[in-house]
C-alpha cells in the first residue's frame, strides 16, 4: 500500500520536473475512492519553456502493479481531462493493469472535435527520464507516463503491429499530438 508521503513525493516529482503551479482536483462523484482514498489529478499549468497544460495522476500506483501514473498534455485548460485520467486509473486498478504500450478506450473524443476517442499509453519523451521514474522510497519507484490521445485505428494498428510502428507513424507524420483536431496517422 502506498502512503500518504509517498504521494506527497510524487506531487513534488511532478512539480519539480514541470516547474510549474500544481493544482490538485479530485472527482466529486464516482467511483474514485475505488483508486486510493486520497487519489486526484494536478493540474499544471503552462510555463515560458512548457507551453502545454499537464493533467497528472496521483495515487494510481497506489493498489496497482505496475506501479504507474500517467498525465495528459492539452493546448488549452481542459478540467474535463481529470474525468478521463479518473476512469484510466479505475480501470487499471479494478479491471485490466495498463503498462507501456497499451491503449485505452475513452468512449468519446478525448476533447470537442477530436476523432482521438483512445489513449496510447507511452514514454515521456517531451519530459524524459526525469519524469519517467519517481522514486517514492525504499526501493519502490513510480513510472509516470503519457496517455497520448489516438483515434480508434490508431489503436487498432498499435494492437496488430506494436508501439514502436506506431512511434514511427507518428515521427513520420510530425504528429500533432496535443491538436484535438488532428487526422488519424494510419
Amino acid at each position: 500500500m502506498v502512503s500518504d508521503l509517498s504521494l506527497d513525493r510524487i506531487v513534488k516529482h511532478y512539480c519539480s520536473v514541470f516547474k510549474s503551479t500544481c493544482t490538485p482536483i479530485s472527482m466529486s462523484i464516482g467511483p474514485w475512492r475505488e483508486i486510493h482514498s486520497h487519489f486526484h489529478v494536478l493540474e499544471v499549468e503552462p510555463t515560458d519553456h512548457r507551453e502545454l497544460w499537464t493533467y497528472a495522476t496521483v495515487g494510481m500506483s497506489a493498489r496497482a502493479r505496475p506501479a504507474l501514473e500517467l498525465h495528459m498534455v492539452s493546448m488549452k485548460q481542459d478540467r474535463t481531462l481529470v474525468q478521463l485520467l479518473t476512469a484510466t486509473a479505475h480501470y487499471h486498478v479494478t479491471g485490466r493493469h495498463l503498462d507501456l504500450g497499451h491503449a485505452v478506450n475513452f468512449g468519446r473524443g478525448w476533447q470537442k472535435g477530436s476523432q482521438c476517442d483512445h489513449g496510447l499509453i507511452s514514454l515521456p519523451y517531451l519530459d524524459g527520464p526525469s519524469l519517467e521514474q519517481c522514486n517514492i522510497g525504499t526501493d519502490r519507484t513510480v513510472r509516470c507516463l503519457w496517455l497520448i490521445p489516438i483515434t480508434a485505428s490508431e489503436a487498432k494498428f498499435n494492437a496488430e503491429y506494436g508501439l514502436e510502428l506506431l512511434e514511427q507513424r507518428f515521427d513520420n507524420a510530425d504528429l500533432q499530438f496535443a491538436d484535438p483536431e488532428r487526422a488519424s496517422v494510419v
